[in-house]
């Protein structure tokens, strides 16, 4: 059976490796593996969000909620929006790009994402026949090379993503900056990314009242922790929302996953305390990390920070090989198009966890 021309011509995704696959290659125990490749939350989920999975076991054999009304307005609520400018997806932020891309893409046009970036909005965009052009992150000034954006344009731009936080350099985009893209180019739909915005304290989220061609992703597997549980969100003017629902799955969140959000995006302490942690680990890191003779630390806005290591004498994917042998999973950059192969990306972990990390890592570049 011979697939579609496109997915013959793709290459795979190449997520970070998992604790399993750690454990058996290097013959460790996978509790005592550290993973700081993933930008997960260390901490675990809101203890309110796993009574009510508990609680809702045995109505697994029921379909799940197909309007998530009550779920939508929790979601409003946290961000500030109207519901009628909310859309949930079921399988992360990664459904809500898909479902964005079934709306509005057709075969040839062409999205711009500037390198280097997340790399799945282009796995996902491809899929329906679109081209991506490459704009550009100025890794020397640490931040958006915003003329690159503008030279990308063409008659045949459909979408901008802009991630901010991105990841993952960490680097944020100034709002004038985001503003100034949206409000020249009115025909051009503008994803901007905040899957980590609670850690930047920053967010976008107002520019959606002032531009009907913008549209921000968000997820719950950051500092929600829900990041086995696979629901992202999406806010934008009521049109777009309006228009992405008539193509987007109607059960495709689940009974537990429904419950999992809505008693995590109420339970306001949790969420407070995660973002606290998660700064705190954020500022460790990277004051140790500075520390470190030979590594060049970028300071980050999210839960991860990325790390050029040429001049420890390593590769990132010769670093990360060594440092996987003692337990701890970092993400070797090498498949990162815009990254050579000098460079790692680290997330935040408990603290005891970063000072194991710490001392493994100079262990093996000493």
């Amino acid at each position: 059976m011979k697939a579609r021309k496109i997915v013959e011509e793709m290459d795979s995704y190449v997520p970070g490796r998992s604790q399993d696959e750690i454990a058996a290659d290097f013959n460790l125990k996978k509790e005592d593996i550290i993973k700081l490749g993933s930008n997960e939350n260390p901490w675990g989920p809101s203890p309110k969000a796993m009574k009510a999975i508990q609680d809702e076991i045995a109505s697994i054999n029921r379909y799940p909620e197909s309007q998530l009304h009550e779920l939508v307005s929790e979601i409003a609520d946290y961000s500030g929006v109207k519901d009628s400018q909310v859309i949930i997806g079921g399988d992360g932020a990664d459904e809500v790009i898909d479902v964005l891309a079934k709306t509005f893409i057709d075969n040839g046009d062409e999205f711009i994402v500037p390198l280097p970036s997340y790399m799945y909005y282009e796995y996902l965009l491809k899929q329906y026949g679109a081209k991506p052009v490459y704009a550009k992150w100025d890794l020397d000034a640490n931040e958006l090379d915003v003329e690159s954006i503008y030279e990308a344009i063409t008659p045949k731009t459909k979408m901008i993503f802009l991630c901010s936080p991105n990841n993952p350099t960490g680097t944020l985009i100034e709002k004038e900056v985001l503003r100034d893209i949206a409000s020249k180019n009115p025909d051009i739909l503008v994803v901007i990314d905040e899957a980590y915005f609670e850690y930047s304290e920053v967010t976008n989220k107002d520019l959606i009242n002032e531009f009907d061609n913008i549209f921000i992703i968000r997820t719950m597997s950051k500092v929600l922790g829900l990041a086995g549980m696979r629901i992202g969100y999406g806010l934008a003017c009521e049109q777009i929302i309006e228009y992405m629902h008539r193509i987007k799955p109607v059960f495709s969140l689940t009974r537990l996953s429904f419950v999992a959000a809505l008693n995590t995006f109420r339970d306001k302490d949790y969420i407070r305390d995660s973002i606290e942690k998660g700064i705190e680990s954020r500022q460790y890191l990277y004051d140790e990390v500075s520390k470190i003779e030979g590594l060049d630390v970028f300071p980050s806005k999210s839960n991860f920070m990325l790390i050029r290591v040429e001049d420890t004498g390593f590769t990132a994917s010769e670093l990360a090989l060594e440092l996987m042998k003692k337990g701890i999973i970092v993400r070797d950059c090498t498949s990162f198009k815009g990254l050579d192969e000098f460079w790692i990306r680290i997330s935040i972990c408990t603290l005891e966890e970063d000072k194991k990390f710490i001392e493994i890592l100079k262990e093996v570049l000493n």
